[in-house]
């Protein structure tokens, strides 16, 4: 790569910039969705929206959408990369792992089921998933080889321990944080050997996760459904917009 700034940098306002990813980049849970997106569900709270108003890089595309897995940003995102473009965020792999039905096991079923589900991902996550990103990573490299590239992480869902009275206990959100933890590991992984940027999310959301202040910035169950386990508007704004910001 030969573009080297941080996403805060001066050269920001001449920037090039195509927001990439899943939910978490799209802003789902965060309100405010553009008209345009459909079922994607692109939020102008989410961080990347925020970056660009802050900003005003030269060009901005949002190609971000709820559910993604690393196929669909292969198939309907990359498109939107270019030789010109300077900077690239994404968010991907929690899909991949099975996230949205591990949640769900664990906030239905017994213990011993989540622990399950949760193992479940974690292989996944630990023996497939790093080809899979690799494969994205190679792309976006080939479509934007002058790019800045910041692959940002997945926070810790639930404060174990902490204040809520109604919901799962705490040996299932230990092994959600848990498999957080191992996701966010393989994906600064990879994007560490591919020369990109990894944002780590998960210090800056402690004290604001689930159950662990009247500040949470993340939802619980929520309706509609698809918006569960989410970042709130200020989980957007005050958690993934700073340390995209940096990184």
């Amino acid at each position: 790569m030969t573009t080297f700034f941080a996403a805060s940098s001066a050269s920001a306002a001449g920037a090039n910039y195509v927001a990439l990813g899943d939910s978490y980049s799209a802003g789902v849970g965060a309100g405010s969705y553009l008209s345009d997106s459909g079922s994607c569900k692109r939020s102008t709270n989410a961080y990347a929206y925020l970056w660009k108003n802050a900003h005003a890089p030269s060009s901005f595309r949002f190609v971000a959408c709820s559910g993604a897995r690393t196929g669909d940003v292969l198939n309907n995102q990359i498109s939107a990369l270019s030789s010109s473009t300077t900077l690239v965020s994404i968010t991907i792999g929690g899909n991949d792992a099975g996230f949205g039905d591990t949640m769900k096991t664990c906030v239905l079923s017994s213990d011993s089921d989540c622990l399950n589900a949760v193992n479940s991902g974690e292989n996944y996550a630990r023996n497939t998933l790093p080809g899979q990103l690799d494969r994205v990573y190679d792309a976006i490299h080939a479509k934007a080889p002058r790019a800045h590239v910041v692959v940002l992480g997945y926070p810790h869902l639930y404060k174990v321990g902490g204040s809520c009275i109604f919901g799962i206990g705490d040996t299932k959100r230990a092994a959600i944080d848990k498999a957080a933890d191992t996701l966010d590991e393989v994906i600064a992984k990879r994007a560490a050997d591919h020369g990109f940027a990894f944002g780590d999310v998960r210090g800056i959301f402690a004290g604001h996760e689930i159950c662990g202040s009247s500040t949470a910035w993340l939802h619980s169950t929520t309706l509609p459904v698809d918006e569960s386990y989410h970042p709130k508007a200020a989980g957007q704004s005050g958690g993934y917009l700073p340390v995209f910001s940096r990184s």
